[in-house]
């Protein structure tokens, strides 16, 4: 994909860091809780769950991998498009003068994105693993429409902020 859009390097501020980390650290511990319970676990474990978080689907303990692997490589591939801000695809022409701010909020959009998603997995996989224990846990009616909300009010947010960030 061949663009005119300027390439620069978008230095990394605190708050950058600390969302990577917090998504990094959430999947190693994803991967680390596997280990640690896979045999503990039932041969049939929850893969998914109604609109009230109640467990309606079952299948083979070996798909307990699923979400670490999926959730890691994910957060792979979004952390390496994060050092290419010149490819994302911006609500706005992109100069010389405006690049460092709309690059810098869409690198900031994608690790939140990925933060997003690890959390998301990570309780997930949490009560997967819980429930193939034996425990009586349950993600609750509360997390269905927080993750639609959130999916909702993000790109909303990103729309506003980005039209503010461009008014000058």
């Amino acid at each position: 994909m061949k663009t005119n859009r300027p390439k620069i390097n978008v230095p990394w501020e605190p708050l950058d860091i600390i969302v990577d980390l917090i998504s990094i650290t959430l999947f190693i511990l994803m991967l680390v809780y596997t280990i640690m319970y896979y045999g503990d676990l039932s041969g049939s474990i929850p893969t998914h769950f109604n609109v009230l978080g109640e467990a309606d689907s079952f299948n083979d303990k070996i798909y307990i991998w699923l979400l670490p692997i999926i959730g890691t490589v994910t957060f792979l591939l979004l952390f390496f498009l994060n050092t290419k801000p010149h490819i994302h695809n911006h609500m706005v022409n992109i100069t010389k003068e405006n690049a460092l701010k709309n690059y810098s909020f869409s690198t900031r959009v994608l690790r939140f994105t990925n933060l997003f998603i690890a959390i998301i997995f990570a309780i997930i996989h949490y009560v997967m693993v819980e429930k193939g224990r034996g425990n009586a846990t349950n993600i609750g009616g509360w997390f269905m429409p927080i993750v639609v909300g959130i999916s909702i009010g993000l790109p909303l947010f990103i729309l506003v902020y980005n039209k503010k960030i461009n008014k000058q």
